[in-house]
């Protein structure tokens, strides 16, 4: 692969990870402030929210990590190494919590949904989680081919 192509695919994961950035440093204190204006009732509201949103943030991060990690792989002509499956191992697993961590609060946003009488908010969960899950099982899917190139490369390397 050309070296601007990975360039771009890197800048394309820096520009991902921006607005992220921009929504936890902004957004997520809104959302929380509101929430707890819903219910007052419940103390505790704010905080978890805020739980919620940054604890998914985290492993989102961490894959974009990863995602860089395996691009610069590929830069080193590294991409059918251990290296490349272990990323692509991270990036399932922080897919995977990330829908686990939103499947935990589906509850929260119920409640929002129930106060607000917005069910779009119910929606959007529901496409976090699966958007999370179709990353998850495609990792998933890379990971095993990537492995058994390797296993096939390696053979062929001890037969010449």
């Amino acid at each position: 692969m050309r070296r601007g192509t990975t360039l771009f695919l890197k800048g394309a994961v820096i520009l991902i990870g921006m607005p992220v950035l921009a929504m936890c440093l902004f957004l997520v204190p809104e959302i929380a402030n509101y929430a707890a204006e819903l219910y007052p009732n419940i103390a505790m509201m704010k905080y978890l929210v805020f739980i919620l949103l940054y604890a998914t943030a985290i492993p989102f991060y961490v894959a974009l990590y990863q995602a860089f990690k395996l691009l610069s792989y590929i830069d080193q002509n590294k991409a059918f190494s251990e290296l490349s499956v272990v990323a692509l191992q991270k990036i399932k697993y922080c897919a995977i919590t990330i829908s686990i961590l939103y499947m935990a609060g589906m509850p929260l946003l119920y409640l929002m949904a129930e106060a607000d009488d917005a069910p779009g908010i119910i929606v959007i969960g529901l496409v976090l989680i699966f958007a999370s899950m179709v990353i998850g099982v495609f990792a998933a899917v890379l990971q095993k081919l990537l492995q058994e190139a390797i296993e096939i490369k390696a053979e062929n390397d001890l037969t010449v």
